[in-house]
């Protein structure tokens, strides 16, 4: 199997990573439009299995004659290049999948060439990080399970270990992206309808072992494409988890429209956007540097089996790999999109079209290759 990953980043160097510890896999290239940057995330591997290049992904010309050669396509891109690449991938018949960014609606976008995908004889899988993705592929296996499903919900984090003022919180992915969630509206189903509900908002306090108490509340993109694949259940939601007091502090920012994508003020004549000038002014206050971080994620479905009540509750602890010198959230993202783009590439995955993660991942697998890597997701019926 011959494998192209796109992104150079974290997420790109640790699936490179993971990819490499399977042998069935002859070849790996980690494409960015930096190539330095690329020649020094596969500089400590030594594998000559593994090799950079040069790819502008914004070049669709370029970007098909790259991919063409592979079995297999791990965007590990910003989101706003997964229908560039997913149109790429079905156009010159490759298996693909995204890291996902349900925001904008480009997941909703990709998965309406499901046709298009499936006469291309390939799979096309989105939504492939931690949230969305793990919370996916979890809750699709917890209602395989049941007869009836009636309630998914789903809890996340990506926190430092020990935190520190003034968020109690390190970014381990894009601020864009952390200020997208706390900006948009979250989609949930609430008494059988779809419902669109307040960022920030419905805080809860939860426990984990050695954790607590935080807090979680509602953020956008989370519940990904769950609403479609179950339209029927009562009650699905989604919240991120964080330390006490978080909420409150990020929902003033966004009250006052630093967060907004498109609010502009003007000092002095020159038009400034309040969002750039917080990002700028966050991103070295929060940033993760060498500081330990921890995954926490909770999927429980409820409904019914054989006629009785009955539950499949997933959760996981995870924190940074001190050996490879990973963090939490690299982790769980990558070794995910990896592990799937494995089974796409292996014929474990046979479906062709595009599917989300909940439709089509086989759950049992996919929990006992985490546990290959580290990373125990534990199942119980309570």
């Amino acid at each position: 199997m011959k494998a192209a990953v796109l992104g150079a980043g974290l997420m790109g160097k640790e699936v490179a990573r993971d990819l490499l510890t399977n042998p069935a896999v002859t070849k790996i290239a980690l494409a960015d439009v930096d190539k330095k940057k690329a020649d020094a995330a596969i500089a400590p591997f030594k594998d000559s299995r593994l090799v950079s290049t040069y790819v502008n992904a914004a070049d669709e010309a370029m970007l098909k004659d790259f991919i063409k050669d592979y079995d297999v396509v791990v965007n590990a891109l910003f989101y706003t290049f997964n229908e560039t690449v997913a149109k790429a991938a079905i156009e010159m018949g490759v298996h693909a999948c995204d890291l996902g960014g349900h925001i904008g609606h480009a997941t909703d976008r990709i998965l309406e060439w499901k046709q298009k995908a499936a006469d291309a004889g390939i799979t096309y899988i989105p939504d492939l990080g931690v949230a969305p993705g793990m919370i996916n592929i979890l809750s699709g296996y917890g209602a395989k399970q049941l007869d009836e499903v009636e309630n998914i919900f789903i809890r996340v984090g990506g926190l430092p270990l020990r935190p520190e003022p003034p968020f109690g919180y390190n970014h381990v992915f894009s601020l864009e992206g952390v200020f997208d969630h706390y900006t948009d509206p979250s989609l949930i189903i609430r008494d059988r309808k779809l419902t669109y509900v307040k960022p920030l908002s419905e805080l809860e306090t939860i426990y984990f072992e050695g954790f607590g108490p935080l807090e979680a509340f509602h953020t956008s993109g989370g519940t990904s494409t769950l609403p479609k694949t179950f339209p029927h259940v009562k009650n699905l939601d989604y919240k991120t988890i964080r330390y006490p007091g978080h909420a409150e502090k990020f929902k003033l920012l966004v009250d006052l429209k630093m967060t907004d994508r498109d609010y502009e003020v003007d000092i002095n004549g020159q038009k400034v956007k309040p969002r750039d000038v917080l990002r700028e002014v966050l991103a070295p206050i929060v940033d993760l540097k060498d500081k330990d971080d921890v995954v926490l994620l909770r999927v429980r479905t409820e409904g019914k089996k054989q006629g009785s009540p009955a539950v499949r509750t997933f959760e996981m602890k995870t924190v940074r790999d001190q050996a490879l010198y990973v963090t939490a959230m690299a982790r769980a993202t990558a070794y995910t999109i990896s592990i799937v783009a494995q089974m796409m590439g292996s014929g474990l995955i046979k479906q062709r079209g595009v599917f989300c993660p909940e439709e089509i991942v086989p759950g049992k697998e996919y929990i006992e290759e985490m546990a290959k890597r580290g990373v125990e997701i534990k199942e119980s019926s309570m």
